[in-house]
């Protein structure tokens, strides 16, 4: 398998383009918003409902990849993801919009925690941070795509078949199946688990090592203000500019544009660079943003802000959870699916985000994830050169 890593890598990338579906529910539970009209922090319900599942499942998953294995585990995710998809096309009530976005998130949390160490299956060592941020260059195409796909609904520049913005869940439907037949027919051979596999408390005890500690709150402060700029980026325009949510809906677009930009060069650049260099460099560039999201007036500043939280945020992650396996490669399974679960910071944020926004504006929304990249300026020393 070493020596057609190629052929093994192009459908496990596929079905980072299907991680990235997650990233849909920004813009759409702004539009839900719109229409069914509701305040942020009901709003916001959205988001934080689609990463809660993450605390719930990712150990689990990891448990589960010990049983069945990494490439079952994605195609058992990625048939949850397209049924998630499909719902939405049957209406678009309160109810129907929350299971979609439950099964979104449940379909989510078993990928990325399976999908990554698939990736360890045909790459290791140093190379597998910067194959990772590639991955996630991959899936931010699909998080990017997202709010054009539904501005372009909602204005009828595309055929919608009545679905209006939601026709972004039937695209996404049918490249959900095209990503599972592909990894289906790909034959990938997995190393074999020796010993007795780990129990839920096991994977909890892998906590008490300071570095999984301290990754796994990195990874709730990353996906904390991805999530977050994702959901408030538009608001934002809209409450300081007065744009409209279709005008306002390319500032999610303009952060994943250079989120895309920045997993794709940061691919290259973790190669020859340290990683705690370019650690250091994201996390000044989301300090700038921050200072402009939160004292910003004019557009150009805000979309200046916007993109360089959108460059910063892009590659902590992959960095944060390099470390992490780094730390305890034996322990692949049960590390991937520790790092997954604090995507759980997807939840804890918006919720507070909302009640900020609610009680003094999106200026509270920008101060809460402030909180998180200051944790993130303290992980810089824990990065390995």
């Amino acid at each position: 398998m070493k020596e057609n890593k190629v052929l093994y890598i192009i459908p496990v990338m596929f079905c980072f383009f299907a991680m990235g579906f997650v990233d849909l529910v920004g813009i759409a539970s702004n539009y839900v918003q719109k229409d069914l009209g509701l305040k942020d922090s009901t709003a916001n319900i959205f988001p934080s409902l689609v990463f809660f599942w993450f605390l719930i499942f990712s150990i689990p998953t990891g448990m589960l990849m010990n049983k069945i294995g990494k490439k079952k585990t994605v195609l058992f995710s990625l048939i949850v993801t397209v049924i998630s998809l499909l719902i939405p096309l049957f209406g678009e009530n309160f109810t129907i919009m929350l299971i979609s976005f439950s099964l979104l998130g449940i379909g989510n949390a078993l990928m990325q925690t399976s999908l990554n160490p698939l990736v360890s299956l045909v790459i290791s060592g140093g190379q597998l941070a910067s194959t990772l941020t590639f991955g996630q260059f991959i899936k931010a195409i699909a998080s990017f795509l997202a709010p054009y796909l539904a501005m372009w609904g909602a204005i009828a520049m595309i055929p919608t078949f009545g679905f209006g913005w939601r026709i972004l869940f039937a695209i996404y439907f049918v490249v959900g199946i095209l990503a599972a037949l592909f990894l289906f027919v790909t034959p990938i051979e997995e190393e074999k688990i020796e010993g007795k596999p780990s129990s839920f408390a096991d994977c909890l005890r892998l906590l008490g090592k300071p570095i999984v500690l301290l990754s796994f709150i990195g990874i709730m402060c990353h996906v904390g203000i991805d999530v977050g700029t994702n959901t408030t980026a538009p608001k934002l325009l809209m409450e300081r500019l007065g744009m409209t949510l279709n005008e306002a809906a390319f500032a999610t677009s303009l952060y994943f544009i250079f989120r895309t930009v920045g997993c794709f060069t940061g691919s290259f650049l973790l190669r020859v660079i340290s990683n705690r260099l370019f650690f250091a460099i994201s996390v000044v560039m989301m300090i700038l943003s921050m200072l402009g999201m939160f004292f910003g007036t004019s557009k150009i500043v805000l979309y200046t802000a916007i993109a360089l939280v959108g460059y910063g945020n892009s590659n902590i992650f992959s960095m944060v959870f390099a470390q992490a396996l780094i730390s305890v490669p034996e322990k692949k399974n049960e590390i991937s699916g520790l790092m997954i679960m604090g995507l759980f910071g997807g939840t804890v944020f918006p919720l507070f985000m909302g009640f900020a926004s609610d009680a003094i504006g999106q200026i509270g929304a920008v101060a809460v994830m402030i909180i998180g990249v200051l944790y993130l300026i303290t992980y810089i020393k824990k990065v390995r050169k």
